[in-house]
């Protein structure tokens, strides 16, 4: 839905509700058509309520404003004496129709000075309830998201394990699209394991402004552009449409941003011709192929973590012929290490040119090959001979940017220019290559101007990580948040006692230099909270006693 559409709706709401509370309204000492008007007419609401006027933003929240509205329907009828459970039962189970009966038949008077304490135990636990779940809805939603690492893409930079949180502001909070939604799930309800949200209506794209723009080398979560799967992690292996926010949550680091020109060698990344350099705390890794001198120091894999941190699992990748040569994934730092105590012998890089000893193995296995390159990495171009580590330079599009458009760059932006900047819901544009000529439903296509910005995100586990290179572009509309805290780790590897990272405990995401843990700092805090509370309350006893 657009922005008309969703007016024509709000105004049709404004009419029910007035149609519904008018009487209402007069009783309370009002204007009739002070029930109509919209804003003064839910702020007028709060005061015959006896509710705070700041309850009226509430009602304009996404998500948060499905719960108010149960709320304000309840208190609409305790306001005039209705406070039964017949009747509270009877104006959720009509999502508020019930009011009409009792605008229309009922007798109406205004309760001015309304106890707003509830009645029984009950009561006052769904009271507070209530409240906590939007309060924690609020803040989950527009200031910081808890998250959790869930694979080792970003080793070891971020572990699998390691409990985040992402802030909403620094790049902006995006509202809610999708309005109808459990609180404070993602696309799945726990246990049940069923689909948080309804899909449609949805709400136009519209982010409050941050004071920070995505630089080079942040580290990002954002909605994976191409999700399609219908309940995650569940895949039934058909085509789903799900809403921006609705999709996955990823989180990678950016390495180009929009307007960059970017191209990759061997691994390295280079931007407008220079090559990335990383910040200090990240520690990109690869899967290297080895000749190994000393297979049952390789073998023993707790001592390989300790001593060379190696963080994935080292195998044979030909028993028979040659039980040398093995697989790993390892930093650069590992690998010289590795090689400097005479463990290993030759190496390689898996997806480089290969010594002789290795060929066979790939050759056999078929990977890697020109061809499968580009058919399995974005832009899915066979004349492209583009892979893991090498890239030829190309373009990350700049909202506002005009581009010359044809047949030879068409599959980068294709996408872009079908869905991310069609629309999401259905793919209205349509784009085709004719021989020489790129057609736009229909019509020649020979340049195009970007409506947003987009983003090219990596993860440092560069062969263990479903990334830009896979599936393209990040749009900005994707966008989540910045990981900005480390609140917990803990390693599922290990025994429950010795499986938290207490090192890794309070520490932030970003910065220069290696993370240093705040946990002391938080613990003394928290005594000294408790101390200063104890000693008030106290205080307060003694004066009362007194």
């Amino acid at each position: 839905m657009n922005w008309t559409e969703w007016l024509i709706v709000f105004i049709v709401i404004q009419v029910i509700h007035g149609l519904g509370t008018w009487k209402m309204y007069i009783a309370a000492g009002n204007k009739a058509w002070q029930a109509f008007v919209p804003v003064y007419n839910a702020i007028t609401l709060m005061k015959i309520m006896n509710r705070p006027w700041w309850w009226t933003i509430l009602l304009f929240l996404p998500v948060v404003n499905i719960m108010m509205f149960i709320v304000v329907w309840v208190d609409t009828l305790r306001s005039f004496g209705y406070n039964k459970p017949k009747d509270t039962a009877l104006v959720i189970l009509t999502l508020g129709l019930y009011i009409y009966y009792v605008n229309y038949t009922q007798p109406l008077v205004h309760v001015k000075e309304r106890d707003l304490n509830p009645r029984t135990a009950a009561g006052e636990w769904t009271n507070s309830i209530l409240f906590a779940v939007i309060a924690a809805t609020i803040v989950h939603t527009y200031v910081m998201q808890p998250f959790i690492i869930p694979t080792s893409s970003l080793e070891k930079t971020l572990l699998t394990g390691d409990f985040l949180f992402v802030s909403k502001f620094h790049y902006g909070a995006r509202l809610p699209m999708t309005p109808i939604a459990a609180p404070m799930v993602h696309d799945t309800i726990p246990v049940a394991g069923i689909k948080s949200y309804l899909a449609r209506p949805q709400l136009p794209y519209t982010r409050i402004p941050g004071f920070q723009k995505i630089e080079r080398n942040d580290i990002v979560v954002f909605n994976y552009p191409t999700d399609t799967i219908n309940s995650y992690p569940n895949d039934d292996g058909k085509y789903h449409y799900k809403p921006i926010d609705k999709k996955s949550n990823y989180v990678k680091r950016c390495v180009a941003i929009a307007g960059d020109k970017m191209s990759m060698k061997d691994g390295d990344i280079f931007i407008n011709g220079e090559k990335l350099i990383l910040p200090e705390r990240a520690r990109p890794q690869h899967k290297y192929q080895a000749k190994a001198n000393r297979l049952d120091i390789m073998g023993d894999r707790p001592y390989m973590i300790e001593k060379y941190d190696i963080t994935e699992e080292i195998y044979q990748t030909d028993r028979d012929t040659d039980p040398s040569l093995v697989e790993f994934t390892a930093t650069e730092q590992a690998i010289e290490q590795l090689k400097a105590d005479g463990v290993i012998t030759e190496y390689t890089m898996r997806n480089q040119t290969l010594p002789a000893p290795f060929r066979k193995d790939l050759r056999d296995r078929n990977d890697y090959s020109t061809v499968y390159n580009a058919l399995n990495t974005f832009p899915y171009d066979a004349r492209l001979s583009n892979n893991n580590d090498d890239r030829d330079e190309f373009l990350i599009p700049a909202a506002g940017m005009t581009i010359d458009i044809d047949y030879k760059n068409i599959p980068y932006f294709k996408r872009i220019i079908e869905v991310y900047e069609g629309s999401e819901m259905q793919i209205f544009n349509n784009v085709t290559v004719n021989g020489t000529k790129v057609m736009l439903n229909g019509s020649p296509l020979t340049s195009y101007t970007f409506k947003q910005d987009y983003y090219w995100l990596m993860g440092d586990n560069r062969d263990n990580s479903l990334d830009s290179r896979y599936w393209g572009y990040v749009p900005f509309n994707h966008v989540v948040g910045k990981p900005v805290f480390v609140w917990m780790s803990y390693d599922g590897n290990k025994s429950f006692l010795n499986a938290f990272r207490f090192e890794r405990m309070f520490t932030t995401v970003n910065g220069s230099g290696q993370p240093t843990s705040y946990l002391v700092y938080f613990l003394v805090l928290l005594g000294g909270y408790f101390v200063v509370s104890k000693i008030l309350k106290n205080k307060k006893k003694n004066k009362e006693k007194s």
